[in-house]
């Protein structure tokens, strides 16, 4: 194996699962309290969108393991795709604003 590829397979990416996501006005995001419950627009029982490095390379299922939380991957993408996603991070693409209804805060009408 080239020194090269041992000195990239030695670097630490961000590795991230989603839980969910939902867009709030920045009005309810500043008015947020502790003990406030933000709903989250998917079920528990749902797959989990594995990231690495902002992008989307496998999903799978929340799973304990001690007193932690894991996911067991039931999808994880070709060995291009998790390459590719160890490059410069994805960017997330900018929701309008204009095409999403204003969420309700949950506990309020």
């Amino acid at each position: 194996m080239p020194s090269d590829l041992r000195t990239i397979l030695k670097l630490e990416v961000p590795i991230i699962v989603v839980l969910g996501e939902r867009l709030m006005r920045a009005r309810e995001v500043v008015s947020l309290i502790p003990g406030a419950i933000i709903e989250l627009p998917k079920k528990a029982e749902d797959e989990l969108t594995l990231l690495v490095n902002n992008r989307a390379v496998g999903t799978g299922y929340a799973v304990k393991v001690g007193e932690n939380f894991g996911i067991r991957l039931t999808y994880i993408g070709d060995i291009k795709q998790r390459i590719a996603a160890l490059g410069t991070p994805a960017e997330s693409p900018e929701p309008d604003p204009a095409e999403t209804p204003e969420p309700a805060l949950a506990g309020q009408p």
